[in-house]
């Protein structure tokens, strides 16, 4: 007979039981769909309020009395968010403000609770990467509050916040990375199921909320026609930019699990992001793929082949059928002839014309400076800059950007020079993945929304890794499979 297992709650600093709280943690989830369900079909309006405050009453509860749940919580309403405001967007008509997205944001903002208990304590665990960014961000809302309105400064400080609060409340829960690892793999074996399996009913349907949804975010020039086999695939997401940045790690994390769902997974998830058409997220993961080969023993490194192989054979023939075999083929032959592609074009310009005037502001002009809203329609309307680096400099000048992309490089400085990635597949992948949206910063702004959740999330996982076989005094593979099973058996 097998003992409970037994977590830690860093916030209450407290030991508790996952299963004896599994029961009730999913009533509360179920609580939260139910009331999400029961206004859809009744009162639909009322759930642009609700559901971000039932989101954040339920992120609370789950933080409090079940962190483990709160961590797949998190993720899910990233995931799914966009989707249910399509939904209602389509049942009550376009919401400009669109209210209904800021919840993940509040799911995410109730870990600012493990912020407050622990910056005290945070450089002496290790954490000055967290503590340079944080000071960033804190300059860049300091400078916005003086030079924007508060609306725009508010969303833009959730946007570079949240990725930050969520990749320190996983760092400091390193004691249970074991857990944690569990959880992120299993939630994102699911989301590339899920989210691959929808994405191509959605490119092959067309559904008349993804349609309505598409011409009224104006979104029909970058993400195509709003017709069946005319759109590039976003799935649930709410637009092609964030889908590719989530497939991506998913693919991935693939790498790093086994069983049955592995397969269907692959197949779904592979076709998905071939049709979503992001360049940039292939590239990242052919280059994330290539630093987890190159980081493993050998032995992970032939199973990680076996894997690859099969999910050619999985992939390979749907790629045959049309329309999907022309649209792939046709994006593909753009990296043949970038310079004739006007993506590429747009985005050489946009550096041309920017970078000299980014680097040239040295205070920066603060959160909100990307955001204006419209004062005849009441719409936050957006600037889009295509670089996190510019973005970095525009918004919080020299004195924002040096701290907090100072602290970026720094984790990645750390998180190379770890050894554990030859026995710990999940690290490896974890690092390649930070490290792979690390570098898409020079096309995008990666380190905001949900892009920046598994930059700072996944970076963070990797320095929990460290931080978690060092304590257990585990440093070579022997010493990983003894101490694992120790370990397991002492908490379960």
């Amino acid at each position: 007979m097998t003992s409970k297992q037994i977590l830690f709650n860093p916030f209450l600093k407290q030991n508790y039981s996952p299963e004896e709280r599994s029961l009730q943690g999913w009533i509360v989830i179920f609580g939260f769909l139910l009331i999400c369900l029961a206004c859809y079909v009744g009162p639909t309006a009322s759930l642009r309020l609700i559901y971000p405050i039932a989101a954040f009453v339920t992120a609370i509860f789950l933080y409090l009395r079940h962190p483990i749940l709160y961590l797949g919580f998190t993720w899910w309403m990233w995931f799914l968010s966009a989707l249910f405001t399509r939904l209602v967007d389509l049942q009550v008509g376009w919401d400009f403000t669109r209210q209904m997205l800021v919840a993940p944001y509040l799911v995410v903002f109730v870990s600012i609770a493990t912020l407050f208990r622990y910056l005290p304590s945070a450089y002496r665990q290790g954490g000055l990467p967290f503590i340079l960014a944080f000071a960033g961000v804190f300059y860049g809302f300091l400078i916005g509050l003086v030079h924007n309105q508060p609306v725009p400064v508010a969303r833009s400080l959730l946007d570079w916040l949240t990725p930050l609060l969520f990749g320190f409340h996983l760092f400091i829960n390193w004691r249970d990375y074991p857990s944690y690892r569990q959880n992120i793999q299993r939630t994102f074996l699911w989301c590339v199921l899920i989210l691959g399996v929808y994405g191509i009913y959605q490119f092959v349907v067309a559904p008349e909320w993804d349609r309505y949804w598409l011409v009224k975010s104006l979104q029909t020039s970058s993400s195509g026609n709003p017709e069946p086999f005319g759109m590039r695939v976003w799935s649930t997401m709410h637009s092609i930019g964030p889908f590719g940045a989530t497939m991506q790690a998913g693919l991935l994390l693939l790498f790093t699990r086994s069983g049955p769902l592995i397969f269907p997974a692959s197949a779904a998830g592979y076709l998905s992001f071939l049709l979503a058409q992001t360049r940039t997220n292939w590239g990242g993961w052919l280059f994330g793929m290539i630093m987890i080969m190159g980081s493993v023993k050998a032995r992970i490194q032939m199973r990680l082949i076996t894997i690859i192989l099969v999910m050619i054979v999985c992939v390979a023939p749907l790629l045959t059928i049309e329309p999907i075999s022309s649209v792939v083929s046709k994006r593909v032959e753009t990296f043949v002839n970038l310079q004739e592609d006007g993506s590429f074009r747009d985005r050489s310009s946009s550096y041309d014309r920017n970078l000299s005037v980014a680097l040239s502001n040295t205070l920066g002009n603060g959160f909100g400076n990307t955001w204006k809203v419209n004062e005849k329609t009441g719409q936050i309307e957006v600037f889009v800059i295509d670089s996190g680096i510019l973005d970095m400099f525009f918004t919080l000048g020299w004195f924002g950007a040096i701290p907090y992309l100072g602290g970026l490089i720094l984790i990645i400085y750390q998180v190379f020079k770890y050894t554990e990635s030859r026995f710990d597949s999940f690290l490896s992948a974890a690092r390649a993945i930070g490290f792979t949206a690390f570098a898409q910063l020079i096309i995008g702004s990666g380190m905001l929304s949900i892009a920046g959740m598994i930059l700072w999330g996944f970076l963070a996982m990797a320095m929990a890794a460290h931080k978690y076989y060092q304590h257990q005094g585990i440093t070579t593979p022997n010493q990983s499979q003894g101490m694992t099973v120790i370990n397991q058996r002492s908490i379960t």
